[in-house]
């Protein structure tokens, strides 16, 4: 058999055996993040946040057909379509590999059977290594984009090594054609497949020119202006050219909406032709190359065309509503994130320029279907501020302004900073601290460079401490070794691990990956630079060049190895190239036989870097038997009422309810409001509309007063002392009324409305609330007349006005509840009105019982139906052999927590069976080895003993006091050079001992009080508190 047919076929096992690992390990259904959304928006082509994946909904949306109708496999068909792109990256990243390889390897036309094993090995070595890699593994069995981004970075280049190949044929040419028009259907999936293109620009310079340094400088630099031309000129000039056009013919020339938009395409569409047409004719290759492959990437980009379509039919999920060329061009700039520096901007601690302090933005315009023109809603004057170019700097890393990102840059950047004399932003001089750049830089490396990236690096080819999230600390989120005095030199004692610091994720390769990678990057540079410099790039492009573009700030909300996806294939690469760098040692150096040397390395180096690495991490990717995010959806919804609105907060308690709703129907009564996404014009225009059985939301304020550029804040300005408290809907009438009496004046010389008191009452209509099941009917005797509260900002954001409102409009005839009451407390005091019913928060005009700050108090009777319904599960975390995912972990404390305050309120009332009941499940479906017990649990003990459940509560309190003992002993044997790192830790668990001792005394258990002693070694200092 020869040696094309060999790599064909092997190029196809390693797909097949991707596939099979991924298939088996895909979740079921919608997992946590953007997940339930993108699942949501491909079933029913909806519009997802920006600037948008339009391909890859499509795609998706084809394979959520294969479900036939049963829409409980929509997500599986969906993840699956992950899992399939991802074995498609394995298998186009094994004939890459054996493409660079056979480089290295052929030194004449034909190669011997030890040169083509050594080649396919190596295929086989690095492809299997990558599919086994913890980052690329957790993408491919989810409903994500970067799957299919990592398979469009692997397409192109290994299209770029084909046209090399046949780079000195007739139609080869073809393959550069074929590379646009995949990087234009890319952008529909998301921008990291275009960090390729400096690597393609090398490959190409490397094949049709003489290497020469000044060559090489203006490759980097064409390739550079390559990259920036698609990203800043034809992904937004494109849509901002567009605009231009409608906004002229429509508002100048008094055309009807999108006639500037016909005429922009048809006139892009003739000069396309007429280029192509006229470079053919006199035989300029180069020119016609370029504006053909400029075609095909704007024919691939028009797949954003979908969402404009989309978003014209108003489709239940529509964010951002990109309904036309204005809105789509906010949409792609993804706005509503913000802007941040990057090669030049401001530090943390800069003050505004006083003497140029704002500079005007770009006005606002939407679509005015009545008036027949795009009208200005906002002339964004004064929008953009300056800050003292005292405190700017080139490469800012340091720019949020944010007080716990401070501390962390103070924390990261070791900051001491120079002090500074200048004019602060209340006009008054004051010494300020700005940082150097070498603190600057330190954060840069130590932060971003080092924690952000090194360590994601490491995880995937070294091996990783466990998957929870890592803020600097020797406890979480670490790289580690398994070889333990490496390990220990970092993070201290390895060895006897407490149960709580013991994880599946807890995954140790050796270095063995990170070695033969290394070698084979060595390798590579040693025997053909020019590829290794193409690879290279690649790597660094897909890896630190994002960390540097991203400048991200501290506290970010998940960890972000994906996004490095590119970075670790590249590295997969060397991998694979390392065994030929072994064999070409064995073979040359020590003479063996190349075909017995072929065979024995790639088996060797199979065995120790695939094979350990699918062996450790398997338990922690395997996600076949996990409901967690869909459960807890259906949870969420169905602890309200018919008809509810449910105001939900992030996108973990968000996206997952619109998959439950879109993709399986579950609750469409039910009107999920995202807090933060009410900011946004266009998410109030739609709750204020119907969807499914869903009523829209009654508002006071007409649809242009929520218009984007409209009521974006609404400052506090006193004119004069109100004594009384103002009646909610006699603020909304004030903040509605247009005269000048609600207006104020800004510095800008716009006027914008106010709110001229923080003292706020909501009269309470008792009847309708009792008749619309808003009050339960063994609570109607102790409804408030009036419920009160103090704003306790000084500015109402839009989506404050959207909360206020409702409240004021509303006639009591629909049930309001909170995933979280405290997220609104700045505008609205509402946790003393709400009570735990299920795992989320009712609004009830009821001073609210077993009141906690921020979590109300607890509607027992409601509580106990629904937490103990069989039907209410909670996505077999319990069960062995699942793993608890960080988000899983995360999102299980609140309903645990709605367990342990539901039994403690059944005991209170005597209600002891009911109380214990609860407790047995709250632990069965929680337990202390999957959700280990913390402080929070400790009521738990009283509620077993109270309860006159002793042995329980002995059996639980043992099981606690185990958690903190272990966790101490494990503390105080660490160095005492890294023994600051658990501090906290330690206080907290001594804390919690400290309470168990207080309960074992109280209630009589001394026994158990003896053996807890005997396990625990007590410091000095602390005997006369644990004797």
């Amino acid at each position: 058999m020869n040696y094309k047919k060999l790599n064909n076929i092997l190029g196809w096992f390693t797909f097949a055996i991707a596939l099979i690992v991924y298939t088996l390990t895909l979740e079921p259904t919608a997992s946590w993040w953007d997940c339930g959304e993108y699942i949501s928006t491909a079933y029913k082509l909806q519009v997802g946040h920006p600037p948008g994946a339009p391909l890859f909904q499509i795609i998706g949306r084809f394979f959520s057909l294969f479900a036939f109708g049963d829409t409980m496999n929509v997500a599986l068909m969906v993840n699956f379509m992950s899992g399939l792109v991802s074995a498609l990256t394995i298998m186009f990243l094994f004939w890459t590999i054996t493409r660079l390889a056979i480089k290295m390897v052929r030194t004449e036309n034909e190669m011997t059977f030890g040169q083509q094993a050594v080649v396919l090995g190596s295929g086989l070595v690095g492809a299997l290594a990558y599919t086994f890699s913890d980052s690329f593994w957790f993408s491919a069995v989810e409903g994500e984009v970067y799957a299919m981004s990592s398979l469009f970075t692997a397409v192109v280049f290994w299209s770029i090594l084909k046209w090399e190949e046949a780079a000195d044929q007739k139609h080869s040419i073809r393959w550069i054609v074929l590379i646009a028009y995949l990087v234009g259907l890319s952008i529909g999936v998301h921008l990291l497949n275009l960090l390729a293109i400096p690597a393609i620009a090398y490959v190409y310079y490397f094949k049709k020119y003489k290497t020469t340094p000044k060559g090489i400088i203006l490759t980097g630099a064409i390739s550079i202006f390559l990259l920036s031309f698609i990203m800043y000129i034809v992904i937004p000039w494109v849509v901002d050219l567009a605009a231009k056009f409608e906004l002229v013919f429509v508002n100048n020339f008094r055309l009807p909406f999108n006639s500037g938009i016909i005429v922009y395409f048809t006139l892009i569409i003739t000069g396309l032709v007429f280029g192509l047409r006229y470079t053919q004719r006199k035989g300029k290759l180069i020119a016609n190359t370029a504006l053909l492959s400029l075609a095909f990437i704007l024919i691939g980009y028009s797949s954003f065309l979908m969402l404009v379509i989309r978003a014209n039919t108003n489709t239940p999920i529509n964010e951002n509503n990109p309904d036309d060329a204005i809105s789509l061009l906010s949409y792609l700039n993804r706005e509503q994130y913000g802007t941040w520096p990057l090669f030049t901007g401001q530090y943390y601690s800069a003050p505004l320029d006083p003497q140029n302090p704002y500079s005007d933005g770009s006005p606002i315009y939407i679509r005015d279907k009545k008036a027949g023109k795009y009208v200005m809603t906002d002339p964004r004057k004064g929008d953009i501020p300056n800050f003292d170019p005292k405190f700017t700097t080139v490469l800012p890393r340091m720019y949020s302004a944010q007080e716990n990102h401070i501390r962390a840059y103070k924390s990261w950047g070791k900051i001491k900073g120079v002090p500074i004399q200048a004019i602060n932003n209340s006009g008054e001089p004051e010494t300020l601290i700005r940082p150097t750049m070498g603190e600057n830089l330190r954060f840069m490396f130590r932060y971003q460079i080092n924690h952000m990236y090194f360590r994601y690096f490491m995880w995937n080819f070294a091996g990783r401490q466990n998957d929870t999230q890592g803020h600097g600390g020797i406890q979480n989120g670490n790289w580690i070794s398994g070889i333990n005095f490496l390990d220990e030199m970092r993070l201290g004692k390895q060895t006897d691990l407490p149960q709580s610091m013991q994880s599946p994720a807890r995954n140790t390769y050796y270095l063995l990956p990170l070695i033969l990678g290394v070698i084979g990057m060595l390798f590579h540079f040693g025997r053909n630079y020019k590829d290794g410099l193409v690879v290279a790039l690649l790597f660094f492009m897909t890896g630190l060049a994002i960390v540097i573009y991203l400048n991200q700030t501290p506290f970010q909300p998940r960890e972000r190895d994906y996004a490095y996806a590119g970075s670790f294939y590249a590295f997969a690469i060397w991998i694979g190239l390392g065994v030929v760098s072994i064999w070409d040692a064995l073979t040359k150096k020590l003479k063996v036989n190349d075909m017995v040397a072929a065979a024995s390395i790639t088996a060797v180096c199979l065995i120790l870097v695939p094979g350990i690495m699918a062996a450790e991490n398997w338990d922690d990717h395997d996600r076949s038997d996990k409901y967690a995010a869909q459960n807890f959806a259906h949870n969420y919804l169905n602890s309200c009422a018919p008809n509810a609105i449910l105001i939900t907060n992030g996108d973990n308690d968000t996206f997952p309810l619109w998959y439950a709703q879109e993709v399986e129907g579950i609750r469409t009564d039910i009107r999920v409001v995202n807090y933060m996404l009410s900011s946004g014009d266009w998410y109030v225009h739609q709750l204020a509309r119907k969807i499914y059985v869903s009523e829209p939301l009654k508002f006071t304020l007409t649809p242009e007063q929520y218009n984007k550029g409209v009521n974006e804040y609404i400052p506090y300005f006193s004119r004069g002392e109100i004594a009384e408290r103002v009646e909610l809907k006699e603020l909304i009438d004030f903040i509605a009324d247009e005269s000048d009496r609600s207006k104020v004046t800004l510095q800008s010389g716009r006027k914008i409305n106010f709110f001229p008191t923080k003292r706020l009452k909501l009269t309470v209509d008792s009847a309708s609330a009792v008749k619309n099941g808003i009050v339960p009917a063994y609570m109607a005797d102790r409804i408030v007349p009036v419920i009160e509260w103090d704003v306790k900002s000084n500015y109402i954001y839009k989506n404050d006005l959207m909360l206020l409102d409702f409240l004021a409009s509303q006639n009591w005839d629909r049930p309001l509840y909170f995933a979280s009451p405290s997220s609104v407390n700045k505008v609205f005091d509402v946790d003393k009105y709400c009570h735990q019913t299920g795992i989320v928060y009712k609004f009830i005009p009821v001073l609210a019982e077993d009141y906690a700050p921020g979590l109300g108090g607890v509607d027992t009777e409601a509580s106990y139906k629904i937490l103990m319904d069989e039907n209410t599960k909670w996505g077999n975390l319990n069960k062995p052999g699942v793993h608890v995912d960080p988000e899983s972990y995360r999102n299980s404390i609140m309903p645990r927590q709605s367990y342990l305050r539901l039994a403690k309120a059944l005991q209170r009332k005597g209600k002891n069976a009911e109380a214990i009941a609860v407790a047995d499940r709250c632990i069965a479906e929680f337990p202390n080895n999957k959700i280990t017990f913390d402080y929070y649990m400790l009521p738990l003990a009283e509620v077993y003993y109270d309860a006159g459940a002793e042995d329980k509560g002995n059996d639980f309190v043992k099981t606690l006091a185990g958690v903190y003992i272990d966790n101490l002993n494990y503390y105080n044997a660490v160095s005492p050079d890294l023994a600051s790192f658990y501090q906290e830790d330690s206080m907290q668990a001594y804390a919690v001992l400290a309470r168990i001792w207080e309960y074992a005394e109280k209630y009589g258990q001394s026994e158990m009080l003896e053996d807890l002693k005997s396990r625990m070694m007590i410091p000095d200092d602390l005997k006369d508190i644990f004797q």
